[in-house]
């Protein structure tokens, strides 16, 4: 029986699970938004949530639980900051998620998952292709 066994495996070893969401973590907190997986994405939101309740908290304590599981001390400090202080007033559900299609290559469901009210400006650059590159150094 499997009495209070919870969250998913996805057919990986348990520090592989670990580190992937660890990552992942990070990068939605730095980045506001990230695609994953449908199953990964809902997955990820447990442990969102809980960092950013943690952030909110503000102790030492939970600072240092943050810097044991985000890979980032920039992203903790946004984190215990900005975030925290956008959120104060939020109970809960500081994620959402939307279904992103079908990925081509092996048709998995893909998601979007993203912070409410996120700041756009926290979004990555988007890179410029090479041949377009090329086009604007002539």
């Amino acid at each position: 029986m499997r009495h209070l066994k919870d969250g998913r495996k996805f057919g990986i070893t348990t520090t592989h699970r670990t580190a992937m969401f660890r990552n992942m973590v990070t990068s939605l907190l730095r980045y506001e938004k990230i695609t994953t997986t449908l199953q990964r994405a809902k997955e990820l939101r447990r442990y969102t949530e809980k960092m950013i309740t943690n952030g909110k908290c503000g102790t030492l304590a939970s600072r240092r639980k943050a810097l044991g599981y985000i890979m980032d001390k920039d992203v903790v400090a946004k984190l215990f900051s900005t975030l925290a202080e956008r959120y104060k007033e939020r109970k809960g559900g500081y994620t959402r998620i939307y279904r992103a299609g079908l990925r081509n290559g092996d048709t998995a469901q893909m998601a979007i998952i993203e912070l409410v009210d996120r700041d756009a400006s926290a979004a990555p650059k988007r890179r410029v292709r090479r041949v377009e590159e090329a086009e604007a150094a002539k």
